[in-house]
């Protein structure tokens, strides 16, 4: 018998979460600095949504707020509303009720985030034993989680030790942890990072398909706008800690309305609907410590003008339900 989740789950398309001008402030050598801007978006019950960006745009700083996994210092402002429970005011042992019980993380690397001197059988069972099971049930919750990720033979690799799998089952490992507490939200960080092709196919086809066999809802980040092609239902483009985009994906990554997703898009060839061939992003990402003035994305940026480089665009509604912080969004080219 599994853990009961705590509450009902919103009926589907309803808001699950809701992240509303969410800041984040680190400590940074003498000073500070603000990783996280206003950063605002939805996970409807039930669908996907993507974070995507370059290394350092605030994703996976915005997925972890979530869950209470922060660097120390860190100070935080906005709301986070967990079925309308604001998780930045909540206590801490609230917050660890919540990750694991009511949402599950999928980290990046999971080699680092398994022990390796604890069993795969043991590690997924431990929600488990903390959500009360009792002890005699819980090896047969576990192989069944196993064999619903497709481990392979789980009964002979529930006593195994992560460095005894392939990091393909490692990845599924990770997503049977996560589905351990029947959570209603699964925060995937990079799940298919330095993983092969194929491997990163199946994995993606897994999670799409427990997002609609079962109707969790996913918080995905990622670099790859192939990944988000194939699962996010809406993806929230990111850059120097701010929401560069947002929109329904294939609107997002088909005709983008914001010039650093349009220059995402036509870097991979896969994606772009113009180019058969990779256009090179220029220039470095900005370092959110210290922002150049105006747009952050100006000094990369084609269509950069006077205005650009000394007012800070403010994320508005293009069309409907497509949202731009560009000051010439309308112009922007597919």
């Amino acid at each position: 018998m599994a853990p009961a989740a705590a509450g009902p789950a919103p009926a589907p398309g309803a808001p699950l979460l809701q992240v509303e001008d969410l800041e984040v402030v680190l400590p940074a050598g003498a000073g500070t600095g603000t990783v996280l801007d206003r950063v605002s978006f939805v996970v409807d019950a039930g669908s996907t949504t993507g974070l995507i960006g370059e290394s350092g745009s605030g994703k996976t700083m915005s997925a972890m707020s979530i869950v209470g996994l922060l660097p120390p210092g860190a100070e935080t402002a906005g709301r986070i509303a967990w079925k309308s429970e604001d998780l930045l005011t909540a206590a801490a042992r609230r917050i660890r009720q919540v990750r694991g019980r009511e949402i599950g993380v999928i980290f990046q690397d999971p080699l680092a985030a398994l022990n390796p001197i604890e069993t795969i059988g043991k590690q997924v069972g431990e929600i488990l034993r903390r959500g009360g099971m009792p002890r005699q049930q819980v090896r047969a919750r576990v192989l069944e989680l196993l064999d619903r990720v497709g481990i392979p033979e789980p009964e002979q690799r529930i006593d195994v030790y992560p460095h005894e799998l392939s990091g393909g089952m490692r990845q599924r490992v990770m997503i049977a942890t996560a589905l351990a507490g029947e959570p209603q939200l699964i925060i995937a960080d990079e799940p298919t990072t330095a993983l092969d092709v194929t491997t990163q196919a199946r994995i993606l086809r897994l999670l799409a398909d427990l997002r609609d066999r079962e109707g969790v809802a996913m918080l995905l980040v990622s670099h790859d706008l192939r990944v988000m092609a194939h699962v996010a239902d809406v993806v929230v483009v990111m850059y120097a800690g701010r929401v560069a985009e947002r929109g329904p994906a294939r609107e997002v990554l088909e005709h983008p309305r914001h010039p650093y997703t349009r220059a995402l898009a036509h870097n991979v060839p896969a994606v772009s609907t113009k180019s058969a061939i990779a256009e090179p992003l220029q220039g470095a990402p900005a370092n959110p410590f210290d922002r150049p003035a105006g747009c952050a994305f100006h000094p990369r940026c084609p269509m950069a003008q006077d205005r650009c480089r000394t007012d800070v665009p403010v994320l508005r509604e293009v069309e409907p339900g497509r949202f731009s912080a560009c000051h010439f969004a309308e112009r922007v080219e597919s």
